[in-house]
């Protein structure tokens, strides 16, 4: 199967560029606070200006493919719709990973002030497994064409999965394989050493349970990954749209969690939204050799599901202000 992509060595150059400036401004301004609490006013304004950085690439690559006598209005408007509906979805499939990282802080007992460095170093990480399974995943379609309707059937799958009624199970950590796993393997302090990730205790280096706690968040991003790559991919085959469009939902990530880390537990309806998303989108994929589904529709699907699920947890969780 052959991929067509709209994306060009200046495509992904700027992009790159974008993405690279983007975190050096983070970078410095984390050095320049020191470690601190994210109040919910910086979280906001952060989370503003990656939604805004992310629609300001979606404009600029609208313009570039529209006046590109090659490509034409039409494959504009295809590959940036195709682009947002990656973008919310991900974004969307991101809350979930929210929870998680609720409950890994927790765990750690790592205070409010060291848990930005952590998610810093975490989404760096993210970048480089979102780009390699990209990749493999490009790879793995362009060769085997039947490879999409395996993405579509596990989507349906996790998307029926989610409407069903949760197992009452623990979950806690402390009975975590992965967990277990890496205290035996890994010299762990069980002081902090402030946002340090080493230190020093009796002549021995040893990881402090920040860096435990890093290594917990990226391997829990790679089991995020199984869902939504292939998700991105149902929306598109184009590598540079699923690419970006991830890495963008990405980079939003730390600052979101520190945005809804609090009220997260509130969105008690998500869950079916993101079951309706998922099997939307995994149903998609397995008809699109029968019948094309619009770039804009599927926008429309996935933003209605998602909303209608928000607003559904905000008029129940007002009603019974008891839940958490």
């Amino acid at each position: 199967m052959q991929l067509n992509s709209v994306g060009t060595p200046l495509f992904y150059g700027v992009f790159i560029a974008i993405v690279i400036v983007m975190i050096a401004i983070d970078m410095l301004t984390l050095k320049k606070e020191g470690m601190h609490r994210v109040s919910t006013k910086e979280a906001l304004l952060w989370t503003s200006v990656w939604i805004a950085v992310s629609l300001g690439f979606a404009g600029w690559l609208y313009f570039e493919l529209a006046h590109n006598p090659a490509v034409g209005l039409d494959v504009a408007v295809d590959s940036v719709m195709d682009f947002l509906t990656g973008y919310v979805l991900e974004k969307s499939l991101s809350v979930d990973n929210i929870f998680v990282f609720v409950l890994i802080f927790s765990y750690f007992k790592i205070p409010a002030e060291y848990q930005h460095r952590v998610l810093l170093f975490g989404v760096l990480g993210a970048i480089a497994l979102r780009a390699i399974m990209v990749a493999l995943g490009a790879v793995l379609v362009s060769r085997f064409e039947w490879v999409l309707y395996l993405f579509g059937v596990f989507l349906l799958y996790s998307g029926i999965k989610l409407m069903l009624p949760e197992k009452a199970e623990d979950k806690g950590l402390s009975d975590n394989p992965l967990v277990s796993w890496l205290n035996q393997h890994m010299r762990v302090s069980e002081q902090l050493n402030r946002e340090k990730f080493f230190t020093i205790e009796n002549g021995q280096r040893m990881a402090t349970p920040l860096l435990l706690t890093l290594v917990v968040i990226e391997l829990s991003d790679v089991v995020f990954a199984v869902d939504s790559i292939p998700a991105v991919f149902a929306v598109t085959s184009d590598p540079f749209i699923v690419f970006t469009s991830n890495i963008f939902a990405v980079l939003g990530l730390r600052a979101m969690y520190f945005l809804l880390a609090n009220v997260v537990e509130k969105f008690i309806y998500l869950k079916y939204g993101l079951a309706v998303v998922l099997t939307f989108i995994g149903g998609k994929m397995l008809v699109a050799k029968w019948w094309h589904i619009p770039s804009f529709a599927s926008l429309a699907v996935v933003f209605s599901a998602l909303l209608i699920a928000i607003i559904a947890s905000w008029l129940k969780t007002r009603q019974r202000p008891d839940i958490r």
